[in-house]
């Protein structure tokens, strides 16, 4: 890793101004985006969050969205990624960030923690962009949260998003391919799942992440869907709580299809870690758990 600039955070970043400021800028990083490749241009700066408490309030709301046992004193395995939201929304509306926020779309995420985590424990948390690349849609940013207690570290992840370039494919829709079912392996079917039209607004609410794609018909109407779609870290966290996922692992997603709310899906997974999420003759995210 290249050295970065550390900043320190005396605070986790207010999540609204920092939506808006990413929207106003969008249109002028999209034109920009559109006209060339950014070759070197993007945040060199690591956000550091000192000291991190978990609200155990907001965590119980959380696991009861997700499916997670509640009251457990072990943090659920997706749960920093939620810790890690604000300052990564920092570092990507920043003017220095040459992505625009709207239309910038989750394609994966690799998780991995070194060891189990305590819902009282004390931490340091860290964000930075790792790197951005050329992709065949456009250009994809690589950004790395770190959690450390102490100096040990024990959890990271590594999340990347594309944003097209030309405004081809509508807002919002997973790169990895169409989520037509391919030439592979059938996952044994394992669970039904009927989601109501209000899991977008109800995970919102529990990690900050109000994007207008998730909340509402009309709002989703504005980047080319009829319906809402869920959060991908959403149907990542609803996997890993049907799956479990004890001890230390590694948890690698790709998103494939929206999953439209309200919908109903199927959890299909195998006996070597191996699970997916489709449904309407689509799959919508694959998934693979590892020990490590």
């Amino acid at each position: 890793m290249a050295e970065r600039s550390p900043r320190t955070l005396d605070r986790p970043p207010a999540l609204a101004p920092l939506l808006a400021r990413g929207a106003l800028l969008s249109p002028v990083k999209k034109a920009a985006l559109n006209r060339r490749h950014p070759e070197a241009g993007w945040p060199r700066t690591r956000l550091v969050l000192p000291g991190v408490r978990i609200d155990l309030a907001r965590l119980a709301a959380y696991e009861r969205v997700c499916g997670f046992p509640v009251g457990d004193d072990a943090l659920p395995l997706t749960y920093p990624h939620v810790l890690g939201f604000p300052p990564a929304m920092r570092l990507m509306t920043d003017r220095t960030f040459p992505l625009p926020l709207l239309g910038l779309v989750h394609t994966s995420v690799e998780i991995v923690r070194w060891r189990p985590l305590t819902a009282t424990g004390r931490y340091e948390l860290s964000v930075y962009v790792d790197e951005l690349a050329a992709h065949r849609r456009g250009t994809e940013a690589s950004v790395q949260t770190e959690v450390r207690e102490g100096e040990e570290l024990v959890w990271e992840s590594r999340s990347t998003y594309l944003a097209r370039h030309g405004g081809g494919g509508s807002a919002g829709v997973p790169a990895g391919g169409s989520g037509s079912p391919e030439e592979r392996e059938v996952l044994p079917h394992v669970a039904e799942w009927r989601l109501g039209g209000d899991v977008g607004r109800r995970y919102g609410a529990v990690s900050g992440d109000r994007n207008p794609i998730h909340l509402y018909p009309v709002t989703a109407r504005l980047f080319g869907f009829r319906r809402p779609i869920a959060h991908g870290m959403w149907t990542v966290a609803r996997c890993v709580a049907a799956h479990g996922v004890p001890g230390a692992a590694m948890v690698r997603v790709e998103f494939r299809a929206p999953v439209l709310l309200p919908g109903v899906v199927d959890y299909a997974a195998d006996g070597f870690g191996n699970f997916e999420l489709r449904g309407g003759g689509r799959v919508h995210l694959l998934g693979e758990v590892r020990a490590v």
